[in-house]
């Protein structure tokens, strides 16, 4: 099993999509949210993903074809 840290960032109509529950019911994906911030218009989730490192890509193309930015995350996420 493979771990991925990313950061999802929703801006408009895409923070009331539920993308995380989607991402996890789509692909066999384990999500843990770290961190977040969201507020009407703009949102942010910090999240570890956890499979197999192919559906974890696939995962992730997913999410960016839903207009959501997705950028990998390095170091510590709590803090």
């Amino acid at each position: 099993m493979a771990k991925l840290r990313v950061t999802f960032t929703f801006v408009g109509v895409q923070v009331q999509e539920p993308v995380i529950w989607q991402l996890s019911q789509k692909f066999a994906v384990k999500t843990n949210i770290r961190r977040a911030d969201i507020k009407d218009d703009i949102g942010w989730v910090t999240l570890e993903l956890e499979g197999e490192e192919e559906v974890l890509n696939q995962g992730i193309e997913w999410v960016r074809s839903t207009g959501t930015e997705v950028e990998l995350v390095t170091g510590d996420v709590i803090g």
